[in-house]
């Protein structure tokens, strides 16, 4: 199991390896975590990015699939970019897009651990713009990290508020899964 951790600020600020995006699956830019991740990368991601959809994913990255890029400006080597699925609300929808949830994670965390990377700086996925109730995306994104089978040495969840960080606490303690 990684070493996991938590922090409240910015994740375009971290020094780690590899940077986990919550992009759209256009992979090219939109709001919240991915608009900030390519404006502080600059445009080398991007770049990136349209050669990406200009060969292999001529349709888009899929929800809860990964790939990689260059970081650009940012102080890491990688930034991984991953769809999570929007909050259908409860109902009959809602174990599907969670399983989607969990995959973008194991998916980007394996991919990470692919090219290398030691540490990784991961956002709450689904959990701003996408709806994802904050109990639940820390619930998700906690236990798929805890069980996943390859993934860096450390993963920093950087969250975006107080209220992210006391949610993922909260589900640390539940799940009974020993953060930093």
């Amino acid at each position: 199991m990684p070493q996991i951790e938590l922090v409240t600020g910015d994740i375009t600020a971290e020094r780690v390896d590899a940077i986990v995006n919550a992009a759209n699956s256009s992979l090219l830019g939109g709001g919240g975590v991915d608009g900030a991740i390519h404006r502080a990368g600059g445009p080398a991601i991007l770049e990136e990015c349209r050669r990406l959809r200009a060969t292999s994913l001529p349709d888009g990255l899929p929800t809860g699939e990964a790939v990689a890029t260059g970081a650009g400006r940012l102080d890491a080597t990688w930034v991984v970019h991953t769809v999570g699925p929007v909050w259908p609300g409860p109902g009959p929808e809602a174990d599907a897009r969670r399983r989607l949830l969990e995959a973008a994670y194991r998916n980007s965390l394996a991919l990470a651990a692919r090219l290398g990377a030691t540490t990784v700086a991961v956002p709450a996925i689904s959990a701003g713009v996408y709806g994802w109730p904050a109990d639940d995306a820390a619930a998700v994104a906690l236990s798929t990290t805890a069980g996943a089978d390859a993934t860096p040495g450390v993963v920093r969840f950087v969250l975006f508020s107080p209220r992210m960080h006391h949610e993922f606490t909260r589900a640390a303690e539940r799940l009974g899964i020993a953060i930093r």
